[in-house]
C-alpha cells in the first residue's frame, strides 16, 4: 500500500509508511510546524491522527477492499510525554480482529523509543453498497 496521499490529512501531516503487516503497522510523522500546537509542542490531535491512520491501515490489510470499507468509530488517547522536534512513530497492533469490528492498540513513540502517546482505536468494517 502506498501512502502517497497528496491533498489529504496524511500528506499535510507528513505521515509515511515504515512497515505494513497484518499484525503490525508502523507509520512515521515529523514533529515540526505541521504537527505543532501553538506553544511549539507536538499537538495531541496530530498523535491521534497518526494512531487512527495506523489502525485503519492495519484493518485494511485484514479485509477485501473490493467488498468492504473500514472506518474509525472510536479512539482514545493518553498523552504521556511532550515532544518539540524530531520524528514519532505510530506502532499499531491488533487486539481484536472480527468480522464487523477491529480493536487496535497504538503506541506513539519517538526516536529513542520513549512513549509519547498510548491509544486504542475501534475500527468498523462495513460492506460496500452494491
Amino acid at each position: 500500500m502506498n501512502l502517497t496521499a497528496k491533498n489529504t490529512l496524511l500528506g499535510a501531516l507528513g505521515i509515511e509508511e515504515v512497515e505494513m503487516k497484518k499484525e503490525r503497522v508502523v507509520l512515521s510523522m515529523p514533529v515540526d510546524e505541521r504537527t505543532h500546537q501553538p506553544l511549539g509542542f507536538l499537538h495531541g490531535g496530530a498523535s491521534v491522527a497518526l494512531a487512527e491512520t495506523a489502525a485503519s491501515i492495519g484493518s485494511i490489510l485484514h479485509v477485501d477492499m473490493e467488498e468492504y470499507n473500514v472506518f474509525g468509530i472510536e479512539i482514545n488517547a493518553n498523552h504521556i510525554k511532550a515532544k518539540r522536534s524530531g520524528t514519532v512513530y505510530g506502532i499499531a497492533t491488533p487486539t481484536h480482529v472480527g468480522k464487523s469490528t477491529m480493536v487496535w492498540e497504538i503506541k506513539v513513540v519517538d526516536e529513542e523509543d520513549e512513549l509519547i502517546c498510548l491509544s486504542r482505536c475501534t475500527v468498523g468494517v462495513v460492506p460496500k453498497k452494491k
